[in-house]
C-alpha cells in the first residue's frame, strides 16, 4: 500500500508543540499495516519536525528556551532581515532540527518508544498554518 495525503496543522504559537496525535488522527490507514514506514516532510522554511519526549511538556520550553538563547534576531550580521527579526533564527532552527522523518510501522501503530513524540518545532512567532505531507507505505 501507497498512501500520501498532506496533514494541515492549525496555527501555533513560538515553540516546540506535540502533534503525535494528529497525525495518528490524520492516517487511519496506519491500522491496516503489520510493517511499514511513515515519512513525514514538513512543507516549510521556518518549522521543524523532531522526535523527542513526549510525557513532561518542560522539555518543550526548556528546548525553546535553548534555542532561543543560541540563535536570537537581534543577531548584527544577519542579512535576511525583511521577513522580520524572527524569521532568520526560524530559517537556521529549521536547518538544525530538519523538516523530515522516517518512522516505522508496526502491528497497525507507529513504532515510538514509551516516551517519543513527533514534535512541530514553530520558530516563527507567528507561523501559521503548517502543511505536512505524509507517505505512508507498508503491507
Amino acid at each position: 500500500m501507497w498512501i500520501q495525503q498532506r496533514v494541515s496543522l492549525k496555527p501555533r504559537s513560538r515553540g516546540f508543540h506535540l502533534i503525535t496525535r494528529e497525525v495518528d488522527d490524520a492516517l487511519p490507514q496506519l491500522a491496516e499495516l503489520d510493517i511499514g514506514l511513515l515519512h513525514l516532510q514538513l512543507l516549510h522554511t521556518s518549522a521543524s519536525l523532531s522526535l523527542n519526549e513526549n510525557a513532561d511538556p518542560d522539555v518543550r520550553h526548556d528546548m525553546d528556551a535553548f534555542l532561543r538563547d543560541k540563535v536570537p534576531g537581534d543577531l548584527p550580521y544577519f542579512r535576511h532581515t525583511q521577513e522580520g527579526p524572527d524569521d532568520m533564527p526560524a530559517h537556521i532552527a529549521a536547518s538544525l532540527f530538519g523538516t523530515q522523518l522516517t518512522i516505522a510501522v508496526s502491528n497497525g501503530r507507529l513504532a515510538l518508544g514509551t516516551w517519543q513524540g513527533i514534535w512541530l518545532g514553530e520558530h516563527r512567532d507567528q507561523g501559521g498554518t503548517r502543511q505536512i505531507l505524509a507517505t505512508l507505505n507498508g503491507e
